[in-house]
């Protein structure tokens, strides 16, 4: 149980191939926490009939064969995990991301320190002091969706959203953070642009960030954000 309630987990069936674990409604490090058990134990002990689990803020779609099993099996296997295993995975290591706030790398800084009554310097030292997690990974390649955005920078996303937005953007909304990492359209608020290549050519690990990794902003001027960008 979660500390959502009694109501949870819950599951769900979807088409007749995957069944959708429920831990909770919001953004929390404890309800994740939860989602991150169920994947390790998945991976680490997985039910006859078992192909895929894809993880997410506050639930897992665990993906099976309908040949081999139903909604019902995989339900009742799902449980026997979440009773044998509770040991929670451990944290991956904190990686260091570089960004850039300068000028219009941060097209939107004046706006969010307009909305939440801080300067743009206020901005920043709040984006920079925040506990990054990353809780899930999707949307497009090396997508990680981090946590921990400090609440005096929370704002809703944009009432629409602005095309073009490149590649490297550090994005805010809500308690959320992204660094894209390609060129399309958001309506997150664009408060900086990052060098650090999320993007690599290892098989093994093609994208830098992970599922329970940490994230660290780190400050770079516009010079060095040119040297860096320029290498890449």
């Amino acid at each position: 149980m979660t500390s959502e309630g009694a109501g949870f987990p819950r599951y769900r069936p979807v088409a007749d191939h995957a069944v959708l674990v429920e831990f909770g409604e919001t953004i929390s490090h404890e309800i994740n926490d939860q989602v991150r058990r169920l994947d390790s134990a998945l991976s680490a002990a997985p039910f006859d009939g078992f192909t895929e689990a894809i993880p997410a803020y506050a639930s897992v779609l665990v993906d099976f064969d309908p040949i081999a099993t139903d909604h019902q099996a995989v339900q009742r296997a799902i449980e026997r995990l979440l009773v044998t295993n509770t040991q929670t995975p451990s944290k991956g290591p904190v990686r260091e991301v570089l960004v850039c706030y300068d000028g219009e790398l941060g097209p939107d800084l004046d706006q969010v320190a307009a909305a939440t009554g801080l300067s743009r310097d206020g901005v920043i030292a709040a984006h920079m002091a925040g506990e990054y997690s990353v809780f899930m990974c999707g949307f497009a390649p090396g997508y990680a969706y981090l946590a921990g955005v400090p609440g005096a920078i929370q704002l809703p996303r944009k009432p629409s959203p602005i095309r073009g937005v490149p590649a490297g953007s550090v994005i805010i909304a809500g308690p959320q953070c992204i660094v894209t990492t390609l060129t399309m359209p958001t309506g997150w608020w664009r408060i900086g642009r990052s060098p650090t290549p999320i993007l690599g050519s290892d098989e093994k690990r093609p994208f830098l960030l992970d599922v329970g990794d940490g994230v660290k902003f780190s400050r770079i001027d516009r010079r060095a954000f040119d040297t860096a960008t320029a290498r890449s």
